[in-house]
C-alpha cells in the first residue's frame, strides 16, 4: 500500500493538537495500583477524557465527582480524587491522577508529584509500531486517540521515516534526511526500546529493497538479540554482516567474541580475536576472560595459557575468575604442577581462594596420591575459615586408609565427627578395612557402634571385616569380632559361617568349629557332600586321639546322609539288614549326579581313603566297583582287544588308587582265565607320584610290571603265567599283605590326600595323585 503523506501528516496535526488540548485543560487520571496500563479516549466534544484499563478480562470505569475547579491564575486543575467502578459499580480504587505536561515544554510527566521521564525511544517505537498495525483509516485515528502520552511533531517526525513499504517511506521525507540514515536510525531506536518484531521486520524490509545497514545498527540488533537470549538470531545477524562487507567495529568484536565463545565455537571466536588485534583494536578484559574460560574447559589447555599471557602483556590485572577457570581446567586434566603455580600466583596478587577451589585442589592431589600437598592445602582451608565438606573428608581419609596411612585417617576421622559432619558409608567401610587389616580389633567395633548410631546397617560392614580376617588367617581374631557381633545384636550370613568354620578345622581348632557348624545348620544351611567330605579328609590326616572324637562329633553335627551311610557301613549285615554291596549301591543311587557329580568324585577318594588305612578292603572293593558303575571315573579302565589292556589311576587319591588296580587286575585275571582272552600287552598308568606306591605293593608278590617313567607295564603272557600263582590269587581275592598297615600309615604320610585345602564351595577338580591322601 502506498500512503498519502498529506494525509499522514494530518492526521499527525490532529493528533498533535487533540493531546496539547487535554494537556492545557485537564489533568488525566492516574490508574489504580493494580491496573496494569491506562489509557483515554480523547475526543473534542468530552472533556475531561475517560480512562480505560486495557485489560483482556475486564473494564474498569470512573466517577468522577467534580472534575476541575478555576485556580487564582485563571488555570484549570482536578481537586477531587477519582473513583474507579467495576462493571457492577462497585468501587475499585479512589485516586488523584497523572498531571500531564505541556507538549514540547518539558521532557517528562507528573505521577502525583513526582516527575518521571519520558523516553524518546519509546514514544516513536510505540507510533511506528502503531501505524504499521493499523495502516489507515479511522481504525487508525482511534488507535493513535488511545496512546498514553502526548507526542511532539519531534516524535511524529520520526515515527513517520519509517513505514513498510519504502515508496512510502519515500514519501513521508520532507525534511531532506536521507533514506539511507533514516532507516538505521528508526532500526537502531526500535532496538533501543527492545521492539524485536518489529526491528527485525523493518531490517528485513530494508534490506529486501537494496538499503545498506550500518555496522551500528548491525550492532544494536546483535545487542538485541542477545539480550532477548536468542545467541543464535545473533549469530546470523553477524553472518549477514559479513555477507554484506560490513566492517566490523570495536563494539562488534567486544559483541561477538564472548559470545562466540561460550556458545563453544571457539575457532571462530579466536580468528576473530586475532583479526580485531590486527586492526589495532584493543581487546576488553571480559574477552580475555571468556576466551580462557571457554578454551580451559574444552581442553584446549595450550591456547588459553597463550590467551591469558596475552592478557598479562597488555597490562591488564587477571581478575579472580580466570585464575579459577584456568586452576579448574588444569587440575581436570592432572597438570597439577600448573596448577599449583597458578594458586601460587593468585595468592600473590592478593586474591583469597575460595571453598570451591579449595575442595577442588584438595581432592585432586589426594586422589593422585600426593597426601602431604592435600593435608597442606587442608590445613590452610581451615584457617581460612571454611569448613571441608564431608567429601573432602572422605577423599582424604579414604585414600590415607588406602595407602595405609592409619594416624592420618583415624585423626580425619575424629575432626569429622567433632565438626559434626557426618561420615559417609564408603568411608566408614574403608576406615574399618584399615583397622581390620592392623588388626586393631577394639577401635573397629568403637567405629562400628559409632556407625550404627549414625543410622547406618551395619551387618554387611560387619562381616567384610570378619572376612578380613579370615583370608589373613588371623582365626582367633575372626572369632573374638564374631563374638563382638553377637552381642552387639550384628548378624552375618551363612557364606562367611561356612568360611569362618573351614579356617578353623584348617588350623585344628575343633573346639570352635562345632559351635559354628550348629549354628550354620541350624540357620537352615544345606549341609553338602563337599562340605561333610572336608570333614572327613580331616579325619583321615588326624593323629590323635582326641581330635579323632572332636571330628566324629563335628561329622554327626553336620546332619548329612552321607554320615548315616558311613555309620551303615561299618555295621554287620544284621544291623544294615542287606549285604554291604546292596547297601553301598543304594546310597549312591540317591546322588543327583547332574549337580554332584564333582563332590561325588571327592568323596570316593576321600573315603576310600580311610576304608583302606582302617584295613576295610572289602568294602573299599565295594565303593570302588560302584562308583566305577555309576561311570564317576568312565575313563579309567580302557579294553582294546586283543592288543593292551590298561587302568589310569593318576586322578584318584592313594587309598583309591591301590583298590583300584587290585580290583582291576583281579577284573583281568577273570577275562584272562575264563575266556581266554591275552592282550599283548597291560599297562597301569599311574603317574609320576603314585608310580611308587603301586610299583611297592606290587612287589611284595612278586609282579611282572616293570617301572618306566609315568606307567607300569608287561606283557600279556607274563601276566597271565603270574595270574597262576596262589599267593597272586590270595592277594587278588582277600587283602593287601599284613604289613599294609604299616604301609599305608607311612603313605598316608609322604603322599597326603584328601587335605583340608582341598576344599571349595564349588565341585572339586579331579584330585591329582600326589594329594590324594
Amino acid at each position: 500500500m502506498i500512503y498519502n503523506h498529506r494525509q499522514l501528516l494530518s492526521s499527525a496535526t490532529k493528533l498533535t493538537h487533540k493531546f496539547s488540548l487535554l494537556s492545557r485543560a485537564h489533568s488525566f487520571v492516574s490508574p489504580p495500583p493494580f491496573a496494569p496500563k491506562l489509557t483515554f479516549l480523547a475526543s473534542p466534544s468530552r472533556f475531561p477524557p475517560t480512562p480505560r484499563l486495557c485489560n483482556a478480562s475486564n473494564l474498569v470505569w470512573t466517577r468522577i465527582t467534580r472534575c476541575y475547579c478555576s485556580g487564582s491564575d485563571g488555570s484549570k486543575e482536578w481537586t477531587e480524587e477519582i473513583e474507579y467502578l467495576d462493571e457492577s459499580g462497585g468501587v475499585i480504587f479512589k485516586g488523584k491522577g497523572v498531571r500531564s505536561v505541556e507538549p514540547g515544554v518539558d521532557d517528562h510527566v507528573m505521577v502525583g508529584e513526582v516527575k518521571k521521564p519520558f523516553v524518546n525511544a519509546l514514544a516513536v517505537a510505540k507510533i511506528v509500531e502503531v501505524v504499521k498495525r493499523w495502516k489507515w483509516g479511522p481504525e487508525l485515528e482511534t488507535q493513535l486517540d488511545k496512546l498514553q502520552f502526548v507526542p511532539n511533531m519531534t516524535h511524529v517526525g520520526q515515527a513517520f521515516k519509517v513505514v513498510a513499504d519504502v515508496d512510502a517511506s519515500l514519501s513521508l521525507f520532507s525534511d531532506g534526511v536521507s533514506l539511507y540514515a533514516a532507516c538505521n536510525r528508526v532500526i537502531r531506536y526500535l532496538a533501543k526500546a527492545e521492539k524485536l518484531e518489529v526491528s527485525f521486520c523493518c531490517f528485513k524490509k530494508i534490506m529486501d529493497a537494496g538499503c545498506r545497514v550500518d555496522t551500528e545498527t548491525y550492532n544494536s540488533l546483535i545487542t538485541l538479540f542477545l539480550n532477548k537470549g536468542l545467541p543464535y538470531k545473533a549469530f546470523e545477524m553477524y553472518e549477514s554482516m559479513e555477507k554484506a562487507n560490513c566492517l566490523l567495529d570495536g563494539s562488534t568484536y567486544e559483541l561477538m567474541i564472548p559470545n562466540l565463545a561460550k556458545s563453544g565455537r571457539l575457532d571462530a571466536a579466536f580468528k576473530l580475536f586475532q583479526e580485531m588485534k590486527g586492526r589495532g583494536f584493543r581487546p576488553g578484559l571480559n574477552i580475555f576472560v571468556l576466551l580462557v574460560d571457554s578454551m580451559g574447559k574444552a581442553g584446549r589447555l595450550d591456547s588459553a595459557m597463550k590467551v591469558y599471557m596475552e592478557m598479562r602483556g597488555y597490562g591488564c590485572k587477571p581478575p579472580p575468575t580466570i585464575y579459577v577457570s584456568l586452576i579448574e581446567s588444569y587440575v581436570k586434566s592432572g597438570k597439577l604442577e600448573t596448577a599449583l603455580r597458578l594458586w601460587d600466583e593468585m595468592r600473590m596478587a592478593g586474591f583469597r581462594p575460595n571453598f570451591g577451589l579449595y575442595t577442588l585442589i584438595i581432592e585432586s592431589h589426594a586422589k593422585s596420591g600426593k597426601l602431604d600437598i592435600a593435608m597442606s592445602m587442608f590445613l590452610d582451608m581451615e584457617k581460612a575459615g571454611f569448613l571441608p565438606t564431608p567429601s573432602t573428608y572422605a577423599c582424604l581419609l579414604e585414600m590415607h586408609a588406602a595407602s595405609g596411612q592409619i594416624d592420618p585417617a583415624m585423626k580425619l576421622y575424629n575432626s569429622m565427627t567433632n565438626a559434626g559432619l557426618r561420615p559417609g558409608l564408603s568411608t566408614y567401610t574403608v576406615l574399618l578395612t584399615l583397622l581390620a587389616n592392623k588388626k586393631l580389633v577394639d577401635v573397629a567395633a568403637k567405629i562400628l557402634l559409632e556407625m550404627k548410631a549414625m543410622g547406618y546397617s551395619v551387618d554387611v560392614t560387619a562381616s567384610d571385616v570378619l572376612m578380613v580376617y579370615i583370608k589373613e588367617g588371623s582365626v582367633d581374631l575372626a572369632l573374638r569380632w564374631l563374638r563382638f557381633m553377637g552381642s552387639s545384636g550384628i548378624r552375618t550370613n551363612n557364606f562367611i559361617i561356612r568360611q569362618l568354620f573351614e579356617s578353623c578345622m584348617k588350623s585344628g581348632l575343633y573346639e570352635s568349629a562345632k559351635p559354628l557348624l550348629e549354628t550354620y545348620v541350624n540357620s537352615a544351611a544345606k549341609v553338602d557332600l563337599i562340605l561333610y567330605t572336608s570333614i572327613l579328609a580331616h579325619l583321615v590326616r588326624c593323629q590323635e586321639e582326641k581330635h579323632e572324637r572332636h571330628l566324629m562329633s563335628i561329622l554327626s553335627a553336620t546332619k548329612h546322609k552321607a554320615h548315616s551311610f558311613m555309620c551303615g557301613l561299618f555295621t554287620g549285615p544284621e544291623h544294615r539288614g542287606q549285604p554291604v554291596l546292596s547297601f553301598v549301591r543304594e546310597f549312591f543311587q540317591g546322588i543327583d549326579y547332574e549337580l554332584e557329580e564333582g563332590a561325588a568324585k571327592y568323596f570316593v577318594n576321600v573315603l576310600l581313603n580311610y576304608l583302606v588305612l582302617m584295613g576295610q578292603i572289602n568294602r573299599a572293593r565295594c565303593v570302588w566297583k560302584v562308583a566305577y558303575e555309576n561311570k564317576l571315573f568312565p575313563k579309567a579302565i580302557v579294553f582294546d582287544q586283543h592288543i593292551a589292556w590298561s587302568l589310569d589311576v593318576r586322578n584318584l587319591s592313594v587309598g583309591a588308587a591301590l583298590i583300584a588296580v587290585v580290583h582291576t587286575l583281579h577284573r583281568f585275571r577273570k577275562r584272562m582265565l575264563y575266556y581266554g582272552i591275552v592282550p599283548r600287552r597291560i599297562k597301569l598308568v599311574t603317574g609320576a607320584t603314585l608310580k611308587i606306591v603301586i610299583a611297592q605293593m606290587l612287589s611284595s608278590v612278586e609282579s611282572p610290571f616293570e617301572v618306566s617313567k609315568v606307567v607300569l607295564r608287561a606283557s600279556g603272557d607274563s601276566v597271565m603265567e603270574w595270574f597262576k600263582k596262589p599267593i597272586v590269587q590270595q592277594f587278588l581275592l582277600n587283602e593287601i599283605p599284613s604289613r599294609s598297615d604299616i604301609l599305608m600309615h607311612k603313605l598316608n604320610i609322604l603322599f597326603p590326600s584328601s587335605a583340608p585345602e582341598v576344599r571349595s564351595l564349588s565341585p572339586p577338580k579331579p584330585l591329582i595323585a600326589g594329594r590324594a591322601m
